[in-house]
């Protein structure tokens, strides 16, 4: 039976030699396409703000790592429904960060606490039956005007659906079409902004002049992921 909520336990202490097996095709590893997607969030953020960041599903904490790297004044906290993946995580000793794990359904956290909330391929690891709630949870725990950043998997990328059909912590996977997850988040109240398509090319050396052409195709849907901003 499918889990509610994903839980990597089992996964916690290899995670990042997997996940870099699994992406080996792609010309890139783990690290890579963590510090993407933070110098993504860049795109709309200031470096060096003091703010503080939830990373909701933070695993063993490597998109962290990459806030810290820019985000320096900020303060950090992540929460993950696995108990191993927070042990992790806290090794890595993360300046000015907290890892907590929390029970999947509420965020331990009182009302309007978060300037930035950032959750990279988790929602493809939730039912969504619960989508709705935890975005409930997410908009509630963010201030106004508060952020938030959705990175997902695109269903519409064959080469995409390759990569999770073979990946093992993958298996329970159910990705998020895009036009659902807009669907969603604006039901949940959030005031959607973007909807970016990233990841067009592989990141091999022979692509590597033409990656620079990605930043004008963020509208097209064939992407190997995309993210949806939103603010409260």
């Amino acid at each position: 039976m499918k889990r509610e909520f994903d839980n990597f336990d089992e996964f916690a202490k290899d995670y990042r030699a997997t996940h870099d097996k699994s992406v080996e095709i792609s010309g890139a590893d783990s690290d890579y396409f963590s510090e993407y997607k933070i110098l993504e969030v860049l795109k709309y953020e200031q470096a060096n703000d003091s703010i503080r960041i939830l990373d909701f599903g933070c695993g063993d904490g490597n998109s962290s790592k990459y806030f810290r790297k820019y985000f320096n004044n900020s303060q950090i906290v992540g929460i993950d429904v696995s108990e191993q993946s927070i042990k992790e995580a806290n090794q890595k000793k993360i300046e000015n960060a907290i890892f907590q794990s929390f029970n999947g359904s509420t965020i331990p956290f009182d009302d309007n606490q978060f300037d930035l909330i950032f959750t990279s391929m988790v929602f493809h690891h939730i039912e969504h039956k619960l989508h709705e709630n935890i975005l409930n949870e997410i908009r509630r725990v963010l201030k106004p005007g508060g952020r938030f950043y959705n990175f997902e998997h695109n269903p519409n990328n064959p080469l995409t659906r390759k990569v999770v059909n073979e990946c093992p912590f993958d298996e329970d996977a159910v990705l998020l079409k895009p036009s659902y997850h807009k669907m969603i988040t604006i039901k949940s109240g959030l005031n959607l902004k973007n909807l970016n398509f990233t990841l067009f090319l592989p990141r091999h050396k022979f692509f590597k002049p033409l990656l620079g052409l990605e930043k004008i195709l963020t509208w097209c849907p064939i992407g190997a992921q995309y993210y949806i901003r939103s603010i409260k």
